[in-house]
């Protein structure tokens, strides 16, 4: 019972850490929920009223969640900042709430600094936070200088509270974060390797859904991937440490989708395109018909079981005789040991199993040191010592010169700062026309949309959002505070109750999280009597108007269209790309690549941002079908492109140490085209007016001599690169036609 008790509680856990990598969503509500009830606690014990206790709750709010830095230090002097300019904020809120002209004019200057000063970092950005926040709260609670004594005291009780959460009760250090992110990394690969288990047993039914949770699960991964990569540096001191486990997680990403696409292809009549993983809604694979049933298919039901075991499991959990042999009999098949009797495409599957388990070796001799090697097979011993000898071949490359940051009103911050004053000089003549009490709602909502956007459309579809969530949460709030009423302690412990549910819905749903705001200030006004149902009506309004100024401001000052946005992204990624194509066939032809493994994460953390500033074009609410159709068809095949790059750099990361792997200079010569079209492309998109063109020909494997590139064995540099070369070229060819790019002379 016990043991079964915490192998439930295992479950849970790792289903959470899935769902939430690093508990960072559930860390930032525990910790400002924290942070407030404390606050609470304290200022209801000393006798504070109702008006300060909303103020002490917003004040250790802001304090906790405004600071973003990952080192404890730095997020200690940021805080001891922070109080000095809370203070001063939320006294010149006091003093100049009654002069209406002068207020205005200084919470202007206010936003516009709050704004500028993102450009000196989290730092910056944090001060700016608080800055406006204290003041927004000064008007809410509608401060006066005779109270100033009073919410200093407050503020400073927010401000202790705040750090007693973060650094006492709920500390969090960059390599715990960086500890349970790799957890939630195992999480999800394991939750990879289960969907890829259910294609062979899919029905003509059921492989569309498959296929779907299969895509999920795989950009969900990546995304993990991408966390970790972020946190490296700050959650580990040796920078050899952090170079392999980047290698490691890199490798099993690759292996993990490598094994699904393979799957793909087993269970169809010709290879998988690549495209299927990437591109919702994508054709299900021609020749699927029904489910694969003989023993080969048995026995690979049954190694998919065991790789998601050895996945997700750290090493003392998963040790043991009985795994030993499981782990020794799926590296076997990298081997082409106890292949079974089956089509090729079945085989591939296999090999792909044992690329995958020494995928998981590694991450597992990386994660948890030092490995039990009693039980090793000769297979498995060569897999440990062409891992061992990787990570003696780790060098860490010289720091990349930074790149030039735009100057005067190019600067993104420059940019930001003027249109949001703009903005709010607007929201504030229209809210004060509104409501001469209220309308700082309209000022919020405009600072708001412009928070992590860089173009119009963008800000577009944030306000949408906000207005949305905003309408949802007044109908919860008039009903919440019906059945609240005036007890006040009950609609406390709801407030904090929505704070941790805004912060956890946040990264997930800027709607949601928008209307457990409004839900929250519905019985915060009920708290301070001021509550009635035409006050949140007025909210609805001034939201709407906020977010108008917010948009007219962006599209006449200083603008950043959408596709200026985009296509900037774009060919951001396109160099990135070409990069990495061609670090990586320089290496595998017998030259030096570089640091590919960071390259390739550079390329992924461009098309991350590409795929960001491309939401305000694919949003449902977008009119242009056809448009939003073409913009998704690109970015999926970015994607795929970035697979096989990373591939690419993993396969030549793997040349100096990889028995199976030889040098081909002839590789340089079939890249050619690749990396020329890669260019051209870009080319074309930074200025439609370019005369470029791509080159066509004969297929990768087909312009390379026979001889040495013949495939002897799976592994081997012509079967793996030569295919993603390959993929690759056709990707890259099929970004031209939507892109407008004509062919040009066969090459």
């Amino acid at each position: 019972m016990r043991a079964a008790g915490r192998s439930g509680r295992v479950r849970l856990w790792d289903r959470l850490a899935a769902s939430d990598p690093g508990l960072l969503r559930l860390t930032a509500g525990l910790r400002t929920v924290t942070a407030i009830a404390l606050t609470l606690a304290v200022l209801a014990a000393i006798g504070v009223p109702v008006p300060r206790l909303v103020a002490g709750a917003m004040a250790a709010m802001v304090a906790t969640f405004a600071i973003r830095e990952k080192q404890p230090v730095r997020q200690a002097g940021t805080l001891a900042l922070g109080l000095p300019v809370a203070l001063a904020s939320v006294s010149l809120g006091a003093l100049l709430n009654q002069h209406v002209v002068a207020g205005d004019l200084f919470f202007v200057a206010l936003i516009f600094s709050a704004v500028y000063g993102r450009r000196f970092g989290d730092r910056g950005t944090a001060l700016g936070l608080i800055g406006f926040q204290i003041y927004f709260l000064s008007l809410f609670v509608q401060a006066t200088p005779g109270v100033l004594p009073a919410l200093y005291g407050v503020i400073g009780v927010a401000f202790a509270c705040s750090a007693t959460a973060r650094f006492v009760l709920l500390p969090q250090t960059p390599a715990g974060t960086l500890d349970r992110l790799r957890r939630a990394f195992r999480a999800r690969l394991a939750q990879l390797i289960a969907s890829q288990a259910k294609l062979p047993d899919a029905g003509p039914e059921e492989v569309e859904k498959v296929l779907e949770e299969l895509r999920t699960r795989t950009a969900r991964l990546h995304e993990t991937a991408l966390m970790i990569q972020g946190r490296l540096e700050d959650g580990t001191s040796d920078p050899a440490v952090a170079r392999l486990l980047q290698r490691r997680v890199a490798d099993a990403e690759i292996a993990a989708e490598r094994l699904g696409l393979l799957l793909l292809t087993a269970r169809s009549a010709e290879r998988t395109d690549t495209l299927t993983l990437h591109l919702p809604g994508a054709p299900v694979p021609s020749g699927v018909e029904s489910p694969v049933r003989d023993g080969a298919a048995s026995a690979l039901r049954r190694d998919l079981r065991a790789l998601r075991v050895l996945m997700l499991r750290p090493a003392g959990e998963a040790s043991g005789t009985a795994l030993a042999q499981v782990r020794n009999r799926l590296l076997g098949y990298r081997e082409e040991e106890n292949l079974p009797e089956a089509s090729p495409a079945v085989q591939d599957v296999f090999r792909g199993l044992g690329e995958a388990a020494r995928a998981s070796l590694g991450l597992r001799m990386a994660l948890d040191g030092p490995q039990d090697e009693s039980a090793d097979t000769p297979a498995t011993t060569r897999s440990r010592e062409e891992l061992d000898a990787e990570d003696a071949a780790i060098e860490i490359s010289e720091e990349q010169e930074p790149e030039a940051e735009p100057t005067g009103l190019r600067r993104p911050t420059t940019r930001a700062a003027l249109q949001v004053a703009v903005g709010s000089s607007l929201a504030i003549a229209g809210g004060e026309l509104l409501s001469s009490q209220r309308w700082y709602w309209a000022v919020l909502t405009c600072w708001i949309v412009f928070l992590n956007t860089a173009s119009t459309g963008e800000i577009l579809v944030k306000g949408y959002r906000r207005l949305l969530g905003t309408v949802l949460g007044v109908v919860a709030g008039i009903g919440l505070a019906g059945l609240v009423g005036h007890h006040t302690w009950t609609a406390f412990a709801l407030v904090l109750v929505f704070i941790f549910a805004m912060f956890y819905s946040a990264p997930l749903s800027y709607t949601l999280m928008s209307f457990f705001v409004t839900a929250m200030l519905g019985l915060l006004y009920t708290l301070l009597n001021t509550y009635s149902a035409e006050v949140l009506v007025l909210r609805i309004e001034e939201t709407a108007l906020g977010a108008a100024c917010g948009v007219f401001a962006a599209a006449v000052v200083l603008p950043v269209h959408t596709d200026r946005r985009t296509n900037e992204l774009l060919v951001a990624v396109l160099d990135r790309l070409a990069d990495v194509t061609r670090g990586a066939v320089d290496q595998l032809s017998g030259g030096t690549g570089g640091d590919l493994v960071e390259r390739a994460r550079e390329l992924d953390q461009a098309l991350a941002d590409l795929r960001a500033a491309t939401q305000p074009l694919t949003h449902p609410i977008t009119p242009l079908r056809s448009r939003r159709d073409s913009v998704r068809y690109v970015v999926a095949l970015l994607e795929t492109c970035a697979y096989h790059g990373r591939s690419l750099a993993a396969t030549a990361e793997l040349l100096p140490t990889h028995p199976s792997i030889a040098a081909d200079p002839r590789l340089r010569g079939a890249c050619g085209r690749i990396v020329h079209n890669i260019e051209a492309i870009a080319a074309h998109v930074a200025d439609p007016r370019a005369a470029v063109e791509i080159e066509s020909g004969p297929s990768i494997a087909s312009m390379l001599e026979p001889g040495t590139l013949r495939t002897p064995r799976y592994g081997r540099v012509t079967d793996r690169v030569l295919r993603h070369l390959q993929r690759l070229d056709e990707a890259v060819s099929g970004l031209a036609r939507p892109l407008g790019v004509t062919g040009g002379p066969t090459r």
